[in-house]
């Protein structure tokens, strides 16, 4: 007979119902503030830094479909894991698919992240991944195009601060409209027939 859990205290309980409510209030809004009024009020002009020191415009994606996700190369584990997906997701439609589809990865961690860093990281996830970095206040003007919360949060320790941020990965059409968004826990196969149906 399995063990019983003892009952949740009424703290613990007015908690998770506070935590529940900010996820669906969050869901709702992605959802909502998408599509006000029937204009996308997702993603919008950038000028970044690739990996390659050569200047990188929210125009200069335009005429492939794009997958867009904000991280940090310091992060442990979500962000290798997304970028891993959206990969795995190109893979899917075919050989010739990653020449077809913009990957682009935006660090939200600009003090760290230079454009030497991203070099060496994105090439992990495939050779047409675009590592984008800029000025602090170039990469939060994207983030808040975007909807991306971050943060930076003390290392344990003293050791090196880790970036607390949302975690989503962006599909935009060839003319650099928000189309959709993923979780990391997405299937590659979602990410895929969704992508596809750009090219």
């Amino acid at each position: 007979m399995p063990a019983h859990l003892p009952p949740m205290s009424r703290t613990m309980k007015a908690l998770l119902g506070v935590w529940i409510g900010a996820l669906a209030a969050a869901a709702v809004w992605i959802g909502w503030d998408a599509y006000q009024g029937g204009k996308p009020a997702i993603g919008g002009p950038f000028a970044l830094t690739d990996q390659d020191g050569r200047t990188v415009t929210s125009d200069s994606l335009k005429g492939k479909p794009t997958l867009i996700y904000f991280g940090f190369t310091y992060c442990p584990d979500v962000c290798p894991t997304s970028l891993l997906l959206m990969e795995n997701a190109i893979d899917k439609l075919g050989p010739d698919a990653a020449k077809k589809v913009n990957l682009v990865f935006i660090t939200i961690d600009p003090e760290r992240d230079t454009p030497q860093l991203m070099k060496g990281y994105v090439t992990n996830f495939g050779p047409t991944f675009i590592g984008l970095t800029g000025t602090p206040q170039q990469i939060a003007d994207a983030a808040r195009a975007y909807r991306v919360y971050f943060q930076k949060v003390p290392g344990k320790d003293g050791g090196p601060y880790l970036m607390d941020h949302s975690s989503i990965v962006y599909l935009l059409d060839r003319n650099g409209r928000f189309v959709t968004h993923f979780t990391h826990e997405a299937k590659a196969e979602q990410i895929a027939a969704a992508v596809g149906k750009q090219l």
